[in-house]
């Protein structure tokens, strides 16, 4: 399983968004840092192809990002995902499973297994609207790992999560990281600094670090330095 980014770029006007970043990734889970603006959200759009970029190409295991099949292998949480508010949250599950080529069966044992995996198995039959934050972003998770993607992009995860829900996040992460490639971006250090097997740093649309997890790393003042420096 390889997914090979090749020199892609994003112009929005006068500003580049993503300049000329070339990545490869295979299974494991990958950091993404960056402050406000860096380009991480524009970079990760390009991944999932909701974004055509301006130059460059995207590949994963020799397919293009515009093609069905790379469509299928992947799982994407955006930072706010859309959703339907009178929806409980086993209708959203089942209609995101159908629209994903699911059958019905399929989507109701998946959606069942989801819920349970996120704990929201109690709340599975009343509406979304009548959630919390952490709720919807547990939600949001879920429909994610529908399909059981080879690929997983989550932007901003972890957002709303009490610290409860945000360790067993964690955990869940480290068991897909073993079968699949997690590119994560957040911008709570503390979420990735025991969890990603490589980092990847970016500012100003240019990837300025890539490298593997080192235990004895203060990752923060890492990256603060790498930022600043």
């Amino acid at each position: 399983m390889e997914l090979i980014v090749d020199r892609i770029s994003k112009q929005y006007q006068n500003k580049i968004a993503v300049d000329r970043i070339s990545l490869t990734f295979t299974k494991g889970i990958y950091g993404l840092l960056g402050s406000n603006g860096a380009g991480k959200t524009t970079f990760m759009r390009m991944l999932c192809g909701v974004l055509r970029s301006d130059s460059g190409t995207i590949t994963m295991d020799g397919m293009d990002v515009t093609t069905e099949e790379y469509r299928s292998w992947l799982g994407y949480l955006p930072q706010d995902f859309g959703y339907y508010p009178e929806f409980t949250g086993m209708d959203f599950l089942l209609y995101m499973a159908v629209l994903k080529g699911m059958t019905k069966p399929q989507a109701r044992r998946r959606a069942k297994e989801l819920l349970e995996l996120v704990a929201l198995t109690e709340t599975a039959r009343k509406k979304i609207k009548t959630y919390s934050g952490g709720m919807k972003q547990r939600l949001g998770i879920a429909q994610a790992l529908l399909t059981r993607p080879r690929l997983l992009v989550l932007d901003e995860p972890t957002a709303g999560l009490d610290p409860k829900e945000r360790a067993r996040f964690r955990n869940m992460i480290q068991e897909l990281g073993k079968e699949s490639i997690v590119l994560l971006s957040t911008h709570i250090v503390s979420d990735i600094e025991h969890i990603a097997d490589k980092i990847i740093m970016m500012e100003d649309g240019r990837l300025i670090y890539q490298g593997i997890w080192e235990d004895d790393m203060d990752l923060e003042e890492f990256y603060l330095g790498t930022v600043n420096g």
